[in-house]
């Protein structure tokens, strides 16, 4: 069992270390719960370097929780459109108009009120809390898992539900009761700069001293993991048309990846196809049925790697035998070909659209 004496040594050193060496960011040292809560939330499964820009953007288009519950679901969109886990802004845009509906437009102040929102779970709530309110909630995030597995040398799963209870209480046991905020930002800090994952500078540490890791040259087995999830393999086949100035896009509305956002008409095929198994694919004459001849150009092929999924896609540029297609105004969007950049698409088809307009 440790001393509390201990635990509260741990964190004043983790505080010293930070004020000396934390990054100067927008969102930092700021008590507005709306600027904590955004930045946060984009820094959910982003790196610092690429969230940066991302947060300047976002707060200029959306500057306050009234901006943004006021805005359009497209336009929320398409300020996200490039960061991923686009289920983060649609949560966002809805946990603001939580905000104005239930708590009369004031961003709540309790722990199991932020936890009400839409989206948030306990690491955003506790971040929330602590910095802004100062709330004693530890936060518990893929840094502080590895800082405190390697510093109390755990070798619980952190991907079990004992381990995760086992680091709740490990950070709650070290949390600075008085100034928890400064406390959640300084290991979180440190789980960036000093404890990577890969090669971690532990000379430059602060809790080198304590460190049983460090004491035993075991850093790199820390933290401990039950499995890796074997990713899902998805073939993707998408024909861009381009018929007198007008191109055709549909919205993916149904629960999966991308939802909401919008992409040319797709077929999902089992396996990687080529353009002689596509033309003999039902899915190909569903598509285009009103037209009497298509010709098929495989333009580009691209690897797009997710969480826990992989699209191997293939572009085919589309022209038809006649000139107007009606039928297709009836399945999807039509748009001018110019606008398409208007509209929120998926990292994949701005790549396409990249390589194929640079």
């Amino acid at each position: 069992m440790r001393k509390k004496e201990s635990d509260k040594l741990i964190s004043n050193i983790l505080q010293e270390w930070y004020e000396c060496h934390r990054r100067i960011l927008p969102w930092r040292d700021s008590k507005d719960p709306y600027v904590v809560w955004v930045s946060e939330v984009i820094l959910q499964q982003t790196r610092v370097s690429q969230g940066y820009d991302y947060f300047l953007r976002f707060m200029e288009k959306f500057p306050d929780i009234k901006s943004l519950a006021r805005a359009q679901e497209d336009d929320v969109l398409k300020a996200w459109q490039g960061l991923g886990y686009y289920s983060r802004a649609r949560n966002l845009h809805a946990a603001a108009r939580q905000v104005m509906e239930k708590f009369d437009g004031v961003f709540p102040s309790s722990h199991n009120d932020i936890l009400l929102l839409k989206g948030v779970g306990e690491y955003t709530a506790a971040a929330v809390a602590s910095i802004v309110f100062g709330l004693p909630y530890p936060v518990v995030d893929g840094n502080v898992y590895r800082v405190l597995s390697r510093l109390f040398a755990i070798e619980e799963p952190i991907d079990s539900t004992s381990g995760k209870k086992l680091f709740t209480e490990t950070a709650t046991s070290i949390l600075d009761q008085q100034d928890p905020g400064n406390h959640n930002q300084a290991i979180m800090e440190l789980g960036a700069l000093i404890c990577t994952p890969r090669l971690p500078k532990c000379q430059d540490c602060p809790l080198q001293s304590v460190c049983l890791a460090f004491e035993r040259k075991n850093m790199s087995d820390f933290p401990v993991k039950k499995g890796k999830t074997i990713p899902k393999i998805r073939y993707f086949n998408y024909f861009h048309i381009e018929q007198n100035g007008y191109t055709y896009i549909q919205k993916r509305e149904h629960p999966d990846i991308w939802k909401n956002l919008y992409e040319f008409p797709l077929i999902e095929t089992e396996k990687q196809s080529d353009l002689f198994m596509l033309q003999d694919h039902p899915g190909l004459s569903t598509l285009f049925q009103a037209a009497d001849e298509i010709f098929l150009q495989h333009k580009l092929r691209l690897r797009h790697v997710l969480s826990h999924q992989i699209i191997l896609a293939d572009f085919y540029r589309v022209e038809f035998s006649k000139q107007e297609m009606s039928g297709l105004e009836k399945k999807f969007i039509k748009i001018p070909a110019t606008s398409i950049s208007e509209y929120p698409v998926s990292r994949l088809i701005h790549k396409y659209l990249e390589t194929i307009y640079r």
